[in-house]
């Protein structure tokens, strides 16, 4: 096929990624959603709501995906629209389309995915790829010798839905041993909102300045208990336990000293941790924006085994009735703050992916090596390629690593690689099948649709 006669879409349920087969870099990376703002009737679409002049303040989402999956075609067919004839300038009636869609899709959405792609848009043809059989596909053609030797590999996809640890033997993700974490880039955001709305201002309907925030803010930390410490809490006056009740930190720290909230009691500005993200206002700027870049790398910038204090010994967290805040003070909010600081909540948010409620990460990529054949064991631990924009956190490769190397076996080898640019790595990896010599049979073309029907076609697929 020609360069530029195959549309390549990965369809994530946060970023619609498009572009055409055979470029590096997709033509358009936009919200898989439209917004509102409470001061106009106008839906914006994709793209739309990333515009220089567009006011982000309290816009009100709409998405085609919920929990990972695409609940509303007719949104998504507007998306589409937008992205396709609007931003791409295509005629789908003279190109092909290759869509990544998530793992276990529903027949039901399959055939309603197929309905728009044949006959509302009228694509020629079409082919269905999962992201990670097109992420090990884009690493073994970089030359990532143990991809390119063995064939296979442990794809870690952190998307904006949830979090999957799928084996990939010779691009064919091994279905049977997929393992699945309900977390992803929405929760995380989501508890962000409630954090800074329960001690600092209300931002529940603050979606998207929260996501940039976070993107921009957070970190994994590598030592939870020691940086809980360095986290001084006392110019914010909010107790640590109604942050971190997930983690076993903070069960230590509830149990020594039982019906107590625990408060550090350093000030505010000796603490590596804080910085400042400021709204909003709709006059001068209409994105928010972190104040002190440089306040904002303090703490990475440390080395990992330095243990800042403000008197150079190690500080306990202290119960004392002097840091306690009194009720007037605690309901003494300013309504006109423009900006929050963030402490504690920049690790405390990545922190989920490794200490959910149930199974963390580490546990997810473990028991889906052990759900492949014995033999296969020892391979996928020398290849675990991290995709998806969570994996994006200062610090998540090594944190992951020390989570891992003690639930794997002493005289097995662990090899983690982040891609170059794990929120592109899955379209690339698209982009590239797209372009070669054996795309066009894999395809599904729109005669084979009208006369087979959507499930006789999906056949071909192998999903």
């Amino acid at each position: 096929m020609s360069k530029g006669s195959v549309v390549v879409i990965d369809n994530g349920a946060g970023l619609c990624k498009a572009g055409f087969g055979g470029d590096r870099d997709p033509v358009a990376i936009v919200p898989n959603c439209v917004g509102k703002s409470p001061a106009s009737k106008k839906w914006l679409v994709a793209d739309e709501l990333r515009a220089a002049d567009t006011d982000v303040t309290s816009v009100s989402l709409r998405r085609p995906f919920d929990r990972g999956y695409l609940v509303n075609p007719e949104l998504q067919r507007e998306v589409w629209d937008r992205v396709i004839r609007t931003l791409l300038r295509v005629d789908p009636n003279h190109s092909s389309l290759l869509l990544v869609e998530p793992l276990f899709n529903p027949s039901s959405v399959q055939r309603v995915t197929d309905e728009i792609v044949f006959e509302d848009f009228g694509f020629r043809s079409l082919c269905v790829a999962d992201s990670p059989s097109l992420v090990h596909l884009f690493e073994a053609s970089r030359g990532h010798s143990h991809c390119h030797q063995t064939q296979c590999s442990l794809v870690v996809d952190c998307g904006f839905s949830f979090t999957h640890a799928a084996p990939v033997l010779q691009n064919f993700t091994l279905n049977y041993a997929v393992k699945r974490l309900d977390l992803g880039g929405k929760v995380l955001t989501n508890y962000l909102k409630e954090l800074v709305s329960y001690r600092s201002v209300n931002v529940m309907d603050e979606t998207l300045i929260i996501d940039h925030a976070k993107e921009k803010l957070c970190f994994v930390s590598l030592d939870v208990s020691r940086d809980l410490r360095l986290a001084r809490t006392l110019a914010f006056n909010y107790p640590v336990d109604s942050i971190v009740q997930s983690t076993e930190t903070c069960l230590e720290m509830t149990r020594s000293a039982p019906g107590s909230r625990v408060y550090s009691r350093r000030g505010g500005k000796q603490n590596p941790f804080k910085c400042t993200y400021v709204l909003p206002d709709g006059i001068e700027h209409t994105k928010g924006y972190v104040k002190d870049f440089d306040e904002a790398q303090r703490y990475l910038s440390l080395p990992y085994e330095t243990l800042p204090t403000v008197s150079g010994q190690k500080e306990e967290l202290t119960l004392s009735p002097s840091n306690l805040e009194k009720p007037e003070q605690r309901m003494k909010v300013d309504l006109l703050q423009n900006e929050f600081t963030l402490t504690n909540e920049r690790f405390l948010v990545p922190e989920m992916l490794f200490h959910p409620a149930d199974l963390g990460l580490a546990e997810c990529i473990v028991r889906a090596v052990n759900s492949c054949h014995p033999l296969l064991h020892p391979i996928p631990y020398e290849s675990i390629l991290l995709t998806g924009g969570s994996t994006l956190f200062p610090r998540f490769v090594v944190r992951l690593k020390m989570e891992l190397r003690p639930l794997v076996p002493g005289d097995y080898q662990v090899k983690i690689t982040s891609q170059e640019d794990p929120i592109l790595g899955i379209w690339r990896g698209g982009s590239l099948l797209a372009w070669s010599p054996d795309f066009e049979p894999m395809c599904v073309s729109k005669s084979d649709y009208e006369e087979l029907g959507s499930t006789r076609c999906r056949r071909r697929f192998f999903r």
